[in-house]
């Protein structure tokens, strides 16, 4: 894909609360297209280092085009895998991290990842396409209370138990196996709010993603490591899309003693951005760095 789809979230917060400066080292450890991984290489010119990570090696592809010309080094990898890359790229720690949460537009853009349930594909949903097992075959094999389980601490979903006694039952007669199958069972069992509401199969989908990819458990990981990874005085953004997330990156944030934090309140897209980039919307950036070393 020559273009990539994607347009970087809250660009000019990130730059802001990263503070990049030239000579520095910086990762970007959810590279997606480059969108960001860009902004931050032009302001750590070419004595500074832009890292960059992504779990999906057709994001590296995109990003390495929109890299071009400077100094950056891109690696297939989970951000979760970060203190193994740094000790792999002979770095101790690197002066600022951003991790962008949300998946990018050019991976929900192609149905053959199974991400949306805006067109039909094959129900995938890997971040990675290389490891891991698709969403089918968690559909396929897990038991109707896992599967509710599922639906409801990872989507909360209030009608998690109706949707998963249907799963069983139609998976019984017909494999799902298609994006568009599962759209239409939930939506067959969720009544639709009245006016625009939100699709009935965006909490099930968002709830499969992350159990497929085991977002809140890397995340988890990835927070417990982080500070060992930042030089002292290093700064880290973290964006999110939705409170299972922000809620984990605010506690290690807050309550860190590493950690000083430099939003109390998530900061939000503004009204003119999100008229541009309406993925926008729903994105929470936290930002904190570590304590500097005392001249005491």
């Amino acid at each position: 894909m020559a273009n990539p789809l994607h347009i970087p979230v809250l660009p000019t917060e990130v730059l802001h609360y990263l503070d990049p400066q030239p000579g520095q080292v910086m990762v970007d450890a959810t590279v997606g297209a480059g969108g960001h991984a860009r902004l931050l290489a032009a302001q750590l010119g070419p004595e500074g280092l832009l890292v960059g990570l992504d779990q999906d090696p057709g994001m590296l592809t995109l990003a390495r085009a929109r890299l071009e010309g400077m100094r950056s080094v891109l690696v297939h990898g989970n951000f979760e895998d970060l203190p193994e890359i740094l000790q792999k790229l002979q770095m101790e720690a690197v002066d600022g991290i951003l991790v962008d949460l949300g998946f990018c537009s050019d991976q929900s853009a192609n149905p053959e990842r199974g991400l949306s349930f805006q067109q039909d594909g094959p129900l995938d949903m890997r971040l990675d396409p290389t490891r891991g097992e698709p969403a089918s075959a968690l559909v396929r094999r897990l038991q109707e209370k896992a599967l509710a389980d599922i639906f409801w601490q990872f989507g909360e979903e209030r009608f998690s138990r109706r949707i998963a006694r249907r799963i069983v039952e139609v998976r019984q007669k017909t494999p799902l196996v298609r994006t568009g199958q599962l759209a239409e069972l939930v939506r067959s069992c969720v009544p639709r709010s009245k006016g625009h509401g939100m699709d009935p199969a965006t909490r099930v989908f968002q709830a499969l993603r992350i159990a497929v990819n085991d977002e809140l458990g890397a995340l988890e990981r990835f927070l417990f490591a982080l500070p060992a990874c930042l030089k002292p005085g290093g700064r880290v953004a973290m964006i999110s899309f939705h409170s299972l997330e922000d809620r984990r990156v605010k506690h290690a944030f807050r309550n860190h003693e590493d950690f000083e934090e430099l939003t109390r309140k998530p900061v939000e897209a503004t009204e003119e951005e999100i008229r541009h980039n309406p993925r926008a919307r729903s994105a929470k950036l936290r930002a904190a760095r570590t304590k500097p070393i005392s001249k005491e």
